[in-house]
C-alpha cells in the first residue's frame, strides 16, 4: 500500500470535474463504479451538494501526457 498517494481530480477519466474518476483512481477501482454509487448517493440524500463540495475542494490532477 502506497501511504504517499494523494487524491487529485482526475484528468483521464473526467465526465464532469473528474472527481468520481479521482476516487475510483485513489481507490484502485473503476471509476464507473464510483458514478454509480454517486448516483445512487446523489438520489436519496445530498449528493450534488457534496459533489459541487468536492470539485471544489479537490485539487485537479498536474499530470501532465
Amino acid at each position: 500500500m502506497d501511504l504517499n498517494r494523494k487524491l487529485y481530480r482526475s484528468s483521464r477519466n473526467k465526465m464532469l470535474c473528474g472527481v468520481c474518476g479521482g476516487l475510483g483512481e485513489y481507490f484502485h477501482i473503476d471509476p464507473t463504479i464510483v458514478r454509480l454509487l454517486w448516483v445512487l448517493f446523489a438520489a436519496t440524500s445530498a449528493g450534488l451538494l457534496v459533489y459541487i463540495l468536492a470539485a471544489v475542494i479537490i485539487p485537479p490532477d498536474t499530470e501532465v501526457f
